[in-house]
């Protein structure tokens, strides 16, 4: 099971790589119906963290490689969402009692439930978004019929934290978390990597505020529900300078995007999704750090469908296309093309090799 990151969480404010296809095909069906045979008698279901289907990032990216399976492969589903962590064993159990081939949690809080579940129950397939499989001393370990879903969001965040240190005119910039657990800090370490190299590059003293990556310390506003919380936290942020700020806290973002809007001249990076299509707030969005969760969704799906399941990790990468920078959008003419180019630059010494984006919260 997995070790608490619970403990070290701090805050400004209160407790606050089997390499899946980018986009993976419907298997085609023979004129006997065997393959729509197949398809129904096939049931994969999936269980929400505490944000539910409508959060704008991790559990609608979830849902929506789910619904792209069911419109797509024809498969049988279920679906449970978790209203708090005390939910997410029962509605874990309830997958299994409905006959589910394949269950997928979405978020690092249900690898508990997720692998007591795959542990107990061996005819059955599971898979985990955003985690490891891991044992009591917080060591990976693989188990036969689980899967993990995990993404190295450092390498885009990486470029995110350098384009936010080239777009920032107050010399001030932000992040903060939901919690203190892997998935969330792995994006902190990268901005604040990005911000070091455009200062290294440039000689500039561009301040980050919100996260110490040496010491593993900074903001967070202690869950994934409080849109209060991140309001406030943000509105802290923007009273010290900060000028460009990223939340990686599902939807406790949307509270970071309220600030934002209400603000001058401040300027938002979403996390997950591209926050430009899924939020309200496009017009104040720079960019996202997106991780491609529906579609190695969906491609698990597909492959336990198939009888291709596999345990071993699939892991998003730049090189992959897992992970990236989605468009400027409204800022695409605001961005000025050197420092384009020099993102664009980044982004291949990173595939390459030839820039390595070190974290200890690496999937």
């Amino acid at each position: 099971m997995k070790r608490s990151y619970l403990a070290p969480i701090t805050a400004i404010a209160a407790a606050a790589v089997l390499t899946l296809s980018a986009c993976g095909e419907a298997p085609e069906e023979s004129s006997g119906g065997d393959a729509t045979e197949a398809a129904a008698e096939f049931k994969g279901c999936i269980v929400s963290d505490a944000g539910g289907w409508d959060d704008q990032s991790f559990n609608q990216s979830t849902y929506e490689g789910l619904q792209r399976a069911v419109d797509e492969l024809g498969i049988e589903h279920a679906e449970a969402q978790s209203q708090s962590d005390a939910d997410f064993a029962p509605n874990v159990d309830s997958m299994v009692q409905q006959g589910c081939n394949l269950t997928i949690g979405a978020g690092f809080l249900l690898e508990d439930a997720l692998q007591t579940a795959a542990e107990n129950n061996p005819d059955a397939n599971f898979a985990v978004v955003d985690s490891m499989f891991t044992d009591a001393d917080g060591n990976p370990v693989e188990i036969e019929n689980a899967k993990p879903i995990v993404f190295n969001t450092a390498e885009a965040a990486y470029l995110a934290g350098y384009l936010a240190a080239g777009m920032s005119e107050s010399g001030t910039v932000a992040t903060f978390g939901g919690m203190q657990i892997p998935s969330v800090s792995i994006f902190m370490d990268g901005f604040s990597d990005g911000v070091d190299k455009y200062n290294e590059d440039k000689g500039e003293e561009v301040e980050l505020l919100g996260w110490d990556k040496e010491a593993q310390d900074g903001s967070f506003s202690g869950d994934f529900d409080n849109q209060g919380q991140g309001q406030t936290l943000t509105e802290q942020f923007i009273s010290q300078g900060a000028d460009v700020i990223m939340p990686v806290a599902g939807p406790v973002g949307l509270g970071a995007a309220a600030a934002v809007s209400e603000a001058d001249n401040v300027k938002l990076i979403w996390v997950d999704s591209d926050g430009y299509e899924s939020t309200e707030y496009g017009e104040y969005i720079l960019t996202s750090v997106t991780k491609q969760i529906a579609n190695a969704v969906y491609d698990t799906l597909e492959q336990a469908q198939s009888g291709q399941f596999s345990s071993e990790s699939y892991v998003g990468t730049l090189e992959n296309e897992g992970v990236g920078l989605a468009p400027y959008h409204d800022f695409e003419d605001q961005v000025p093309d050197e420092l384009k180019t020099e993102i664009d630059t980044l982004r291949e010494q990173i595939i390459s090799g030839e820039i390595t984006v070190d974290t200890p919260n690496a999937p």
